[in-house]
């Protein structure tokens, strides 16, 4: 069946600068048709899903926002394909947008074969596309996973809407912590998922949708690595935007698989009348939570596990894939494993999840390799680049039982900053290097701190963040099999963002009064302030034009539309 819509992306309309776009109606609409797609699915309504589908590839909302993800939001936007192409600025952004509505999808380019290292000192490859391949296959993403995720299971959580990798442990520990539960841990480790997929299965799980033949095409592209072209026979390579949700639509079914297997639990109890009765109740014999290709199965035992695990391998091999057998093992929970960085173990009956040892290491090595490479920058440089840094891997694990580590952590970098500013001065004192570096503030002593001028001329006190300081915040699982493409739980996810906000920034502080009068939402595009887009804080009244930094002055917008914002002003598209 053909569904090409070779000239179909965009309606057309003109676009002459980038500043002119609403982006608030933008997201809305393309918003608005993948609630539309998601709602067809779950009805049936195949035919009505095949136009929505079309509608959402031809939406010139969906063009303009697809360019905004490739271009400003993701990380590898100044990374080009084989064509060498970047869309860096508002105007090639405008140019990007042309080029597009008369650009022929069926033009597909091989990707570009690059190599980034591993942990384990190997090197990952990475499949990079083209500029205009990245942006069709985000037009592809919008319209085909709306329709997976009225299909994908409750406990996958990698790269999905509204998941993250916190839902998947909390999912662990309920499995894991209560008692007369699973005990044993099969730890899966698949060879080269992505590398290997099985280009038929996917195509024929993927079924006869709009954009399928454009799929095919870009799984067959190749790669060009050292300026020869390489075929491509099965895999999805890792660096195109639409991989992450094929890689899902090709492992989604193991949770189906493992509930055919049920046990019998016996409780017996005392009725009112002093009676003892038996009632048995059926449950599932294994525990699963999978984060794109990394999952876990648990079990009562380690035999449930031996069993188990062949009729995963054929499920696996009917996908071109296997098992790694250097890395796939049956763990006892009193023993421990790791799992997304973190190291899930009993201790006394508890189960309690840890940072792993190894991401502490790296974590401080890190550091340290920095500082070994900078001893003669400013310390306010020192303070401006770690902060960012020391937060981000706070944030990441505040969720569990980190006080411990964070103290140890931070002890560390005490020790790692002392012997940094011993060096910068071998002929003064140790008195005078710590009055000189550490300061104490609010009664706690020894915080690596620098005075610096602010914006307007006035001393500023800035100070290295620490860890303990984070508080511990336990994370909410998303429930069930919820997705922000479903309509009637707009209410949900709204709440859910807005918690996940009221933890971000310190109870009562400047930031935390900023968001809570926006409602938590950007202002530029309409959405959360927390939907996974990274935040900038604005001055409505600029710094050198008098602008304070008090909280009637500031605003928190998504990185990419504080950018927007300024381009609009630049070109006297909208007033501060």
């Amino acid at each position: 069946m053909k569904d090409r819509v070779s000239n179909d992306i965009g309606a057309k309309e003109p676009l002459n600068n980038w500043a002119d776009i609403n982006w608030k109606l933008v997201k809305k609409r393309v918003r608005n048709l993948r609630q539309r797609i998601y709602r067809a699915t779950q009805n049936g309504r195949w035919n009505q899903v095949r136009s929505l589908m079309k509608l959402m590839i031809r939406s010139y909302s969906n063009l303009l926002l697809s360019v905004r993800r490739i271009t400003l939001e993701n990380d590898g936007k100044q990374t080009a394909g084989i064509d060498g192409q970047t869309a860096i600025t508002p105007e090639q952004r405008v140019r990007t947008v042309k080029e597009m509505k008369d650009y022929s999808l069926w033009k597909v380019h091989p990707t570009k074969r690059v190599f980034i290292p591993k942990q384990n000192g190997k090197l990952r490859p990475l499949g990079i596309p083209t500029i205009k391949n990245r942006i069709a296959q985000a037009i592809i993403k919008n319209a085909l996973e709306p329709v997976w995720e009225t299909r994908f299971e409750a406990n996958s959580y990698g790269f999905r809407p509204g998941r993250s990798c916190h839902d998947a442990i909390e999912q662990v520990w309920i499995r894991l912590n209560a008692q007369g539960n699973d005990r044993w841990i099969l730890e899966a480790d698949i060879q080269g998922a992505f590398d290997n997929i099985s280009h038929e299965y996917l195509l024929n799980t993927i079924g006869e949708v709009p954009g399928k033949e454009l799929i095919k095409q870009w799984l067959k592209a190749g790669y060009v690595e050292a300026e020869i072209l390489h075929e491509t026979e099965s895999g999805t390579p890792q660096g195109g935007i639409i991989s992450p949700v094929l890689a899902n639509i090709a492992l989604d079914g193991m949770e189906k698989l493992l509930s055919q297997f049920q046990k019998t639990k016996e409780y017996q109890y005392t009725d009112s009348k002093g009676r003892k009765r038996t009632e048995r109740e059926r449950k599932p014999r294994y525990g699963f939570v999978r984060y794109a290709d990394d999952f876990i199965i648990t079990a009562e035992s380690s035999e449930e596990l031996l069993v188990i695990q062949p009729i995963i391998s054929d499920w696996l091999k009917q996908r071109g894939l296997e098992f790694n057998p250097d890395k796939t093992k049956i763990t006892h929970i009193n023993d421990g494993f790791n799992f997304l960085g973190f190291n899930i173990r009993h201790y006394k009956g508890k189960c309690l999840i840890k940072p792993q040892k190894e991401k502490v290491k790296e974590f401080l090595t890190g550091v340290q390799e920095w500082l070994n490479q900078h001893k003669t920058v400013e310390t306010t440089a020192v303070i401006q680049y770690l902060s960012p840094v020391i937060r981000g891997w706070g944030n990441y694990y505040k969720h569990k039982v980190s006080k411990d580590v964070f103290s140890y952590v931070d002890y560390r970098l005490w020790q790692m900053l002392w012997k940094w500013s011993l060096r910068r001065h071998p002929n003064k004192g140790k008195k005078w290097v710590a009055q000189r570096y550490f300061k104490t503030i609010n009664g706690t002593a020894w915080n690596f701190a620098q005075t610096r001028k602010d914006r307007n001329g006035k001393d500023k006190l800035i100070t290295l963040p620490k860890l303990s300081h984070i508080p511990i915040i336990r994370h909410v699982k998303v429930k069930g099999t919820a997705s922000p493409d479903d309509p009637t739980l707009s209410e949900y996810w709204e709440k859910r963002q807005t918690r996940y906000g009221k933890s971000y920034f310190a109870q009562g502080s400047k930031l935390y009064k900023v968001a809570q009068n926006q409602k938590w939402k950007c202002p530029i595009c309409g959405e959360s302030l927390f939907n996974g887009e990274a935040l900038h804080t604005h001055h409505v009244v600029k710094v050198t034009d008098g602008g304070e930094n008090e909280v009637e002055n500031l605003v928190h917008l998504h990185k990419s539309c504080h950018l927007h914002l300024h381009t609009s002003k630049r070109t006297g598209k909208q007033k501060a």
